[in-house]
């Protein structure tokens, strides 16, 4: 179907079968933003961006989930819906969990960066053509049209909503280890979720929980969510000078981990290497693939930055490469320190595994290495809270500009020019339901959401590519479309490693956007027919 021209989409009128196609002109989304009542500061450059990027990628991951993805997950009763989908297309059995990749995570974050590789190409291409708010939302508005940007709107509120819930019960975690460390322990009721599936043991095995819902709440994980809300309100500029310090504090935490731990190591817990085969791989790279939505963040600030087009670009690729080499760092200690299996349902696994080796050398150095690492972690969590909180919010901003969401998500702070409502809102949705939920139930929402989003904007790099190619880009992915379409490919190899149920969990999300964007969306868009 022809696009509309680009005068049309200026004054919004068109036809009802078209709307759902109209495509939102480039050069409008630049000048949208530069409305002086919805203009955001422009602070930012590229070691802030990066800093941004390494702040949500080190943290959520490393620290809490990466537990899951080397010893897997375990469900009280025999499911379909609880199989990974390729594993069931494959085998056609029910399952009790997901296979863990144990020492051979190495190998799954090596394909993770691979496939985020490719995608972090495209990212950087359309984030130096597009330096608008919004990320992966505003690049599909740019060029599949209002129906599919609604749809990738509707699927990063989940994808960073979900992410900071998963993170924030991580922190939570690492909080209450560290009260363990000064010698305070709080009642049980209030530090942990109220909803664990696989119930809650102590280190030495014995039951405290057991599985299902109790009478509880996470009190840890709600309260930092609001205070880093309150940060964020106040500014970006605030907000990234608080990130930049977070990250170099734990960045520091993995160097002492790796270092103290590396003199720990027994080699024959890395055999067998890949306990589950590559099923195993492949699960857990998907498990915790949504840790590296890191520089998706990094697009969601495009319209701080100073020089989008030349800082966005080296923020994206920087973030890469430097938590691709701690994460595999971090993987070959932490499964060289315990038998792979006993980080089953662990939110804390790093300095879990620091706690069990103090207690079996009585090394007073490692006594300390814990407190350090402890610090650097809540740090590290804190920073990809921020992060995700700031990008959640200026995705909502985004689509309420674009009159998808009700015009209150768009109000700009008239003094700290931040998107306050958006941001108070995103506070109270991430922090209630983490109070409530469990790490592993998150995460798996989290990653599809992150993998949808990654194909859609692959796509969307190729569909400029034939539709704009004389656009000015500040960078642009090598290799013609290899990238955008190996990255498309890989997602999808990824998305297939994610439980049933997840599926069906994602479509009925999709399925409540689209009822959403049918009664309020299309009707007050920009490209809302125009009625006599």
């Amino acid at each position: 179907m022809a696009q509309p021209s680009a005068t049309k989409h200026s004054v919004g009128i068109r036809t009802s079968e078209n709307q759902l196609f109209c495509c939102k002109s480039i050069d409008k989304l630049i000048s949208d933003s530069e409305e002086p009542e919805r203009k955001l500061k422009k602070t930012l450059g590229p070691v802030s961006l990066t800093a941004l990027g390494i702040g949500a990628v080190i943290g959520s991951g490393i620290f809490t989930v990466i537990g899951t993805a080397i010893a897997g997950q375990k469900f009280d009763t025999r499911s379909i819906l609880n199989a990974p989908l390729l594993d069931y297309l494959i085998r056609h059995t029910a399952s009790v969990g997901r296979p863990g990749a144990g020492p051979a995570l190495a190998l799954s974050l090596v394909l993770v960066a691979i496939v985020c590789a490719f995608t972090a190409l495209c990212y950087a291409e359309l984030a130096s053509m597009i330096p608008i708010a919004g990320s992966a939302y505003t690049y599909t508005y740019a060029t599949m049209g209002e129906l599919i940007a609604w749809i990738i709107g509707w699927d990063l509120i989940l994808e960073y909503a979900v992410s900071n819930m998963a993170v924030s019960v991580g922190f939570a975690a690492h909080l209450v280890d560290m009260l363990d460390w000064f010698g305070w322990h709080p009642a049980l009721r209030w530090i942990s979720p109220a909803y664990l599936p696989a119930g809650l043991t102590d280190l030495k095995g014995n039951v405290l929980y057991g599985p299902g819902l109790h009478f509880g709440f996470n009190f840890p994980a709600f309260l930092v969510v609001m205070i880093l809300t309150v940060i964020l309100v106040r500014g970006i500029r605030e907000s990234a000078e608080a990130n930049n310090t977070m990250v170099i504090l734990k960045i520091a935490a993995i160097l002492a981990f790796v270092v103290a731990g590396a003199q720990y190591i027994h080699p024959g817990n890395w055999h067998p290497f890949a306990p589950m085969g590559w099923s195993g791989i492949l699960t857990g790279g998907s498990i915790i693939f949504f840790t590296y939505i890191g520089f998706d963040s990094v697009s969601t600030a495009a319209e701080e930055a100073r020089n989008p087009q030349r800082d966005l670009p080296i923020g994206i690729i920087a973030t890469l490469i430097v938590c691709t080499v701690l994460y595999v760092a971090v993987a070959i200690v932490l499964t060289g320190l315990v038998p792979w299996q006993s980080l089953l349902d662990d939110a804390a696994p790093v300095v879990n595994s620091l706690k069990k080796l103090t207690v079996a050398t009585g090394s007073p150095t490692l006594h300390w290495v814990r407190l350090g690492v402890l610090f650097g972690a809540m740090m590290g969590m804190i920073s990809s809270l921020l992060v995700f909180q700031l990008g959640q919010a200026r995705v909502w901003f985004a689509m309420s500009r674009d009159g998808l969401l009700p015009r209150l998500f768009g109000r700009v702070h008239p003094r700290f020019r931040t998107p306050s409502t958006a941001t108070w809102i995103a506070g109270f949705v991430v922090g209630v339901p983490a109070g409530i939920l469990d790490i592993g139930t998150l995460a798996d929402l989290s990653n599809i959401g992150t993998l949808f989003a990654f194909v859609l904007v692959s796509i969307g790099v190729i569909i400029l590519r034939y539709r704009d190619p004389d656009r000015r880009r500040g960078f642009r992915a090598p290799g013609g479309i290899a990238a955008p379409l190996l990255s498309v490919l890989f997602c999808l190899l990824l998305m297939s490693g994610l439980p049933i149920l997840t599926w069906l969990r994602f479509f009925g999300w999709l399925a409540i956007g689209l009822g959403i964007y049918s009664f309020y969306s299309r009707r007050h868009s920009e490209f809302a027919t125009v009625k006599a």
